[in-house]
């Protein structure tokens, strides 16, 4: 029987421009979103039902009934395309959760295009509701591996010039700092949008301009965490990252490189350091 596989690379935000709020709640958003070269693991074979084992070194803590996103989406696109066949789901869980990543709706957006091969049916677009229902960073997360601009509350999906050949050294200490907490602690939640992303930048011009944007959630996740400072200070202080800073909501922090060979210096140098922390070198997509 045919086995379906997928990676679900780890979604940094580059930046995240908080532009305002809406009568609703939701947050409007300016972003700049890449893939990196780290993932979690999916398959799926054919099944009489939907079902899912995880395993990996982040394993502990991710739900496999219901609540959990991969048969979230796995049902939404089921109920959507009128399938009856089931699915059994394997996730090899190597980014932590709830850490800024993505990691949980990098896992859906694999499972919607990994389904959707397997039971022979249409994709489901990033625009559609049965996507964004199941969370701001799903729709996102289908676009991987293209660097993607990211801006109304994660709805708005606008391609960007390409990069520069570049690598991340992700960085996650031990903490977590709940989404829901960081926005609460915001305090403006109307600044400016991203600067517009020149074409052909090279990769000392693109981290210049990197270096010139914001996360504006880097500040109350900082007050909530304090070793998300103490992570970007350590990258900073490295000759070889050319800029840092926080993803998402945190705690991961990122240092832009050059290249692999960089990335896996830096990371070293600060694994050593931290060896409590999570550190991974990882080319962007």
């Amino acid at each position: 029987m045919a086995t379906i596989k997928r990676d679900a690379p780890a979604k940094v935000n580059l930046t995240l421009h908080v532009t305002g709020q809406r009568d609703d709640g939701y947050h409007m958003l300016d972003s700049l979103v890449v893939f990196a070269g780290v993932a979690d693991q999916l398959a799926a074979s054919i099944a009489p039902d939907l079902r899912l084992s995880v395993s990996g070194p982040f394993s502990t803590g991710v739900p496999t009934g219901p609540d959990n996103l991969m048969i979230r989406a796995a049902e939404a696109l089921r109920q959507t395309r009128g399938v009856t066949k089931g699915a059994a789901l394997t996730l090899e869980k190597h980014l932590p959760h709830a850490a800024g990543i993505g990691s949980g709706s990098s896992d859906a957006a694999a499972t919607l295009a990994m389904l959707a091969e397997l039971w022979g049916v249409p994709p489901l677009p990033a625009t559609a509701a049965e996507v964004t229902a199941l969370g701001a960073d799903v729709p996102v997360c289908l676009r991987a591996p293209a660097p993607t601009r990211m801006s109304g509350i994660g709805d708005v999906l606008s391609p960007v010039a390409p990069l520069p050949d570049c690598a991340l050294v992700l960085v996650r200490p031990p903490v977590e700092v709940p989404t829901a907490d960081v926005f609460k602690a915001l305090g403006q939640k109307d600044g400016g949008s991203m600067d517009p992303l020149p074409p052909g930048l090279d990769f000392d011009a693109f981290a210049r301009w990197l270096t010139a944007q914001r996360n504006d959630l880097l500040a109350p996740a900082c007050k909530i965490a304090p070793s998300i400072k103490e992570a970007i200070a350590k990258l900073k202080a490295l000759p070889a990252v050319a800029a840092a800073g926080m993803s998402g909501s945190g705690a991961t922090c990122y240092g832009l490189v050059k290249d692999m060979a960089s990335a896996r210096q830096v990371a070293r140098i600060v694994q050593v350091s931290e060896m409590s922390w999570w550190v991974a070198p990882a080319e962007v997509l």
